[in-house]
């Protein structure tokens, strides 16, 4: 744990060679090169949810670490401090998140053609199949689009015109559920709360701890998953 948040902290000092370059828009192709490297790194601070201010100092911290300018006699020193502020930074950025998406299910349970199940998600049906409902055991070809509950897209298939092939019981708990009591031809909207999805510590840095999330989802095929792939997959980077 030490040694990673250590890691944390040269990573910042790396960024500073983008710091300056940052406040103009890249260019050349070796400027963008050099954006994205800070955008890559930048990814492994974004739960400290920093403020304008507090993000002043850092890229401070960055500019006189890139430029040799700073000690890193007390770095160690640091490293428990700068744990103890991300653990906070994060348990009260899921605590906002889980407050948020109680609010949306709560709301969103009560409309038309909602139904609220006996684990806790909603599911919406936007269009109802006419063909077999898929079982826990089974392979599903899904469309779909995942967002948080303020409306920000974190993954879709649908933009990319490339349909997501999985075991359904590789995935989210409220996927395994929920797609379940959809049909072949079936269009639904479902909202998982965040112990049916990826809980209050979420995926960092693209999944929020304590998310509530809403996807859209269309049910296209459904096959025979082999058993042994089944049981041994994860859930998969680009899909619930």
């Amino acid at each position: 744990m030490r040694r990673n948040a250590f890691l944390l902290v040269v990573s910042c000092l790396v960024l500073a060679s983008c710091a300056e370059a940052a406040q103009q828009a890249p260019k050349t192709e070796e400027d963008k090169t050099l954006y994205n490297l800070g955008v890559m790194l930048s990814r492994s601070i974004q739960s400290f949810n920093f403020s304008a201010k507090e993000l002043e100092m850092v890229k401070a911290g960055l500019a006189d670490g890139a430029q040799d300018k700073a000690s890193t006699d007390e770095l160690e020193k640091y490293v428990p401090k700068l744990q103890e502020l991300q653990q906070k930074r994060v348990a009260e950025a899921a605590t906002k998140e889980k407050a948020a998406g109680a609010a949306y299910l709560a709301k969103a349970a009560t409309e038309k053609d909602a139904t609220k199940t006996a684990s806790g998600l909603v599911i919406k049906t936007v269009k109802a199949g006419t063909g077999a409902s898929p079982t826990a055991n089974d392979q599903v070809k899904v469309n779909y689009e995942g967002r948080f509950v303020d409306g920000k897209v974190f993954d879709s298939s649908i933009k990319r015109n490339e349909p997501a092939t999985f075991p359904l019981n590789g995935v989210i708990p409220c996927w395994t559920e929920a797609v379940q009591l959809l049909k072949v031809g079936g269009k639904a909207q479902i909202i998982c709360p965040p112990e049916l999805a990826y809980g209050d510590e979420g995926r960092p840095p693209q999944m929020r701890g304590g998310a509530t999330l809403v996807f859209d989802i269309e049910l296209l095929e459904i096959g025979k998953a082999d058993a042994a792939a089944a049981a041994a997959a994860p859930p998969a980077p680009n899909h619930p």
